[in-house]
């Protein structure tokens, strides 16, 4: 390319880039002055707050309790024969457990009926002689001493015979402590020996197994301080109305969410608070004929017969969580949305939620769309759809 080519080529392009700058510019300064895109009015479900009567039903961490627990223990001595019951199994009240050697028992039964029958012929003795004895001393043809030995020895053989007769029945009651038998019905614990072993009912080895009954059962959790003031306070406010005389209901929830088909009554409240929790103890019992509850596991207890009237309900997609507590959009009458800080209770239902403070009856509160909506800024309410209308049933087809 020539030099004067090349020089017009370099200005025509040079041209070319200066009005793209600036055209570049000016865009920029018309985006400047008509502010950028709007915002978008964003668009939201509201709920509007109408007070209602909520049943009131706070839930307790629990653990069940055998109703009747009682420790098998050995009251005699002896070597163990047999264990007679399938270790953690239901046994019923009579049936045998363990069984001891009966033999050096049964020879003491009889060891003991030999001695009552000696001391019975020496009382027959001493009677026949106290028979014979006592007209002779009245005739003076025996001294008084006499009588006196006579009247003696039959006291004395008497005495024995009774004493005889109390080792027989001891006896007796040793050999049938050879067979223990349940004192309940119930489920049983392992055994803590084994047959061959040797019981001395005196040490701690006569400890043999439990039973313990699980029908009904105990269903135990702890009321803290705090909760009962706030309790209190609410009944004194109208807030929470208490059932009739105190008579809760009292249901069981299991580790799964379900709960369980029986409801108890509580049985027993503890006067006193405990020292290491501030708290006291409730105890309900709950029917299990079936035996699904066990001693020992983990359960939700809740009191149900208390209502909340005129209670604010709300859904829980409307509470949000804020760096000060909770808090609620709503909608005002301009259309603008405001945050209103709340005070939340308990949880009603699945979906729902109970507010104790900061809304009341005509609110509308935003449930969908929460994350579009700006404090001050204008939102717009959209209707809940209607659930589509069933499609009429076709026409049936013309039979030829």
């Amino acid at each position: 390319m020539t030099g004067p080519s090349r020089t017009r080529s370099v200005v025509r392009a040079a041209a070319i880039a200066g009005a793209v700058v600036a055209a570049a510019l000016a865009l920029g300064a018309c985006s400047k002055e008509s502010g950028g895109p709007q915002r978008p009015v964003p668009e939201v479900t509201v709920v509007t707050i109408a007070p209602r009567t909520v049943p009131h039903a706070p839930s307790f961490v629990a653990q069940t309790e055998s109703s009747r627990q009682v420790e098998i223990v050995a009251r005699v001595s002896g070597y163990l024969d047999q264990i007679a019951y399938r270790e953690g199994e239901v046994v019923q009240e009579g049936q045998l457990l363990f069984q001891i050697d009966p033999r050096p028992l049964a020879a003491q039964v009889d060891a003991a009926k030999g001695e009552l029958a000696a001391q019975k012929a020496r009382l027959v003795t001493a009677r026949s002689m106290l028979e014979r004895v006592r007209p002779l001393v009245k005739q003076d043809a025996l001294p008084r001493a006499d009588l006196d030995r006579a009247v003696g020895s039959y006291d004395s053989a008497r005495a024995a015979v009774y004493a005889a007769e109390a080792k027989l029945k001891e006896a007796e009651l040793n050999l049938g402590y050879a067979s223990i038998r349940a004192p309940l019905t119930g489920v049983t614990g392992r055994a803590l020996q084994r047959v061959g072993s040797y019981i001395n009912a005196a040490t701690e080895g006569a400890k043999l197994t439990y039973v313990a009954a699980v029908d009904p059962i105990w269903v135990t959790f702890s009321v803290s301080q705090n909760q009962l003031a706030k309790w209190r306070e609410q009944i004194s406010k109208g807030q929470v109305v208490a059932p009739p005389n105190q008579d809760f209901d009292v249901a069981v929830v299991l580790p799964d969410g379900t709960t369980y088909p029986q409801q108890g009554k509580i049985s027993f409240a503890d006067p006193l608070f405990s020292q290491d929790t501030a708290s006291f103890m409730i105890r309900a019992d709950i029917a299990n004929p079936k035996r699904d509850l066990r001693p020992g596991m983990f359960v939700t207890a809740v009191l149900r017969g208390a209502v909340r009237p005129d209670a604010i309900v709300i859904p829980q997609l409307a509470v949000q969580q804020g760096a000060n507590g909770h808090l609620v959009y709503v909608v005002k009458e301009d259309g603008t949305a405001e945050v209103r800080p709340v005070l939340v209770g308990d949880y009603f239902g699945e979906r729902e939620i109970v507010v104790d403070a900061g809304l009341q009856a005509g609110d509308r509160a935003v449930v969908e769309g929460v994350l579009k909506v700006v404090a001050g800024q204008p939102v717009r309410i959209r209707e809940p759809q209607a659930p589509p209308a069933s499609a009429a049933a076709a026409p049936e087809p013309a039979k030829p």
